[in-house]
């Protein structure tokens, strides 16, 4: 790969984006750097979709970066991600292999494409508090009041990220912002995409395999191990749902109803997210998800010969 030097396979959950992963990965020597925000966590395999036996192909493991590298209770954020995603990156190059960076979490996906250095300014959670107290309209006039801030750039229809832009103004004023010198990634980028009914048939299908493979059996031992139940609400979806399930406030069929909605949802939110990345300029060639793995592969390893051609 002279013209790319990564190739990145997105979509949202339920879309088969792993098993092609891997699939690419046998066929053109590479490795595969997670960009799942919870699969880092070690012991919480079945609430993140880790699926590691797909990793096997043709009686050998496809090497994986960026699954299992922290305990459950840790937080993560993206430039702790930046930062791991680089370190992969560059070992598997110095291989003379492919990095083949996989996942839904479009934000860490954006973040590399974007370089956006802003990442590496910290949470001040005590100024988070105080301006989430604020309405968005107050927040967007707080903004709109620092002469010396651009908020061309600035989502103002999320109360989430009008916050961030008041807090990264909030550090700029007191502390300078140092460029870290990082490695040129020249990317090809496809994305996985399912017909919502498909989605949401996958979506409910894989729900019921991991209620039966353990899924509330999990949280619970996190919980005994003594991660906190407000940590598992953060973490979002299945562990925010069971952990409510666990405290009586759920039956089983109001938590099977009530989480795949959610996480239905999350795949739209996931898509929403993939389409301002187009209309941030980052080409995504689509694939049809429900297409056979075979030929999804065979598209793919010809789109990268033609391109370095």
């Amino acid at each position: 790969m002279n013209r790319h030097n990564l190739i990145i396979i997105l979509g949202a959950t339920a879309s088969g984006k792993t098993k092609l992963a891997v699939k690419v990965a046998d066929a053109l020597n590479g490795e595969i750097i997670s960009a799942d925000s919870r699969q880092i966590f070690k012991r919480m395999d079945i609430g993140t979709g880790k699926d590691l036996q797909e990793y096997q192909i043709n009686g050998k493991t496809i090497p994986y970066h960026l699954i299992d590298i922290l305990a459950p209770g840790a937080r993560y954020h993206v430039d702790a991600f930046k930062n791991d995603f680089y370190k992969a990156f560059e070992s598997i190059i110095e291989k003379n292999k492919i990095p083949i960076l996989c996942g839904g979490t479009g934000m860490y996906i954006h973040s590399l494409l974007q370089n956006q250095t802003f990442t590496a300014i910290p949470v001040n959670q005590q100024l988070r508090d105080q301006f989430n107290l604020l309405s968005k309209e107050e927040l967007i006039s707080k903004l709109q009041s620092d002469k010396n801030q651009n908020i061309d750039h600035v989502d103002l229809s999320s109360k989430k990220r009008l916050i961030r832009a008041l807090e990264i103004a909030e550090y700029l004023k007191h502390n300078t912002l140092e460029a870290i010198a990082r490695p040129e990634i020249k990317p090809i980028i496809f994305g996985l995409k399912n017909e919502v009914e498909i989605t949401r048939a996958k979506i409910l299908a894989r729900l019921d395999q991991r209620f039966k493979a353990g899924l509330i059996e999990e949280v619970a031992q996190l919980l005994k191990e003594g991660i906190s139940k407000e940590i598992l609400v953060f973490y979002g979806l299945e562990y925010k749902f069971i952990v409510n399930y666990l405290d009586g406030l759920l039956t089983f069929e109001e938590l099977k109803l009530r989480l795949g909605i959610a996480i239905c949802q999350y795949a739209k939110r996931q898509n929403t997210f993939f389409r301002k990345m187009e209309k941030d300029n980052v080409e995504i060639i689509w694939l049809d998800a429900s297409a056979d793995t075979n030929l999804l592969q065979q598209l793919i390893i010809e789109k990268v010969s033609i391109s370095e051609n």
